[in-house]
């Protein structure tokens, strides 16, 4: 284990050269506050500093990977935090990583969540687990990384429906649409992502890590061309009517928007 603690998450370094990051609010789907976020941005430094870690597995506990930012707690800090800073910080970190980053995603990965997932270099997932990028549903622009990862994995037309609308995909179509790697059997999904990751930490590291560089050039480049102006247009509609309606229904546990087909 780790000797240091980061809020709302659990690190366990393994001999295998492996370390198994847990989203750690299970009691709300893991979804994170502005302490949590901090801790996100951390952790993958310090576990890129590591020599002792080859690769890393990201996942959620208890029943869903990560429902996305706690509208509960989003307004606790404004104003003292920069949260396009915060957003590019994170995601910035997470393609500077050069350990190979796998996600086991155990259920609902929702915005923010989502974004974790996607941002990582193979996916796994159960046959429950669901993907959606909701902020049009909380009356805000997806900047926190969704308007980068999504075009870049689905396209642009399939991407824009998703991210106008919030609508979930499933793990079987994310699969199929070539969003993820896998889907595995219920129930084995972290099992799965530790072995493919004990299988990389094993391999010829220079190469591996190297051969990820390059990929993530492509990915860099189009986190460069977008993600400052979606972090912008983002805190733009924070503080809009729509979102302050969205926030209240959220606590009010009604749905934003009438369940649609497409």
């Amino acid at each position: 284990m780790t000797d240091k603690t980061y809020k709302g998450l659990l690190v366990e370094k393994r001999t295998s050269g492996v370390a198994v990051i847990t989203l750690n609010r299970p009691e709300i789907l893991n979804a994170i506050d502005w302490p949590m976020h901090a801790a996100l941005e951390e952790v993958f430094v310090d576990l890129d500093n590591d020599p002792a870690v080859r690769a890393i597995v990201l996942t959620g506990a208890g029943r869903g990977f990560c429902s996305g930012g706690d509208q509960n707690a989003l307004d606790d800090e404004v104003g003292t935090i920069s949260a396009t800073r915060s957003g590019r910080h994170l995601i910035r970190n997470m393609l500077e990583l050069e350990s190979p980053l796998i996600a086991a995603v155990n259920g609902v990965a929702v915005g923010l969540g989502a974004t974790l997932a996607l941002f990582c270099d193979v996916v796994f997932a159960e046959p429950a687990a669901r993907f959606a990028d909701t902020h049009v549903t909380a009356g805000v622009v997806a900047g926190d990384g969704g308007a980068a990862i999504w075009p870049l994995l689905l396209g642009p037309v399939r991407a824009k429906h998703y991210l106008m609308t919030g609508d979930f995909i499933s793990a079987e179509d994310a699969a199929a649409a070539g969003m993820i790697n896998k889907v595995v059997p219920q129930g084995t999904v972290v099992e799965h992502a530790i072995r493919y990751a004990e299988m990389l930490a094993s391999g010829p590291r220079d190469a591996i890590v190297w051969t990820k560089y390059a990929v993530n050039k492509l990915i860099k480049e189009q986190v460069h061309l977008n993600l400052d102006t979606a972090a912008a247009l983002e805190m733009l509609t924070f503080n809009s009517p729509e979102r302050r309606d969205a926030v209240a229904t959220f606590r009010e546990k009604r749905k934003r928007f009438a369940e649609g087909g497409y």
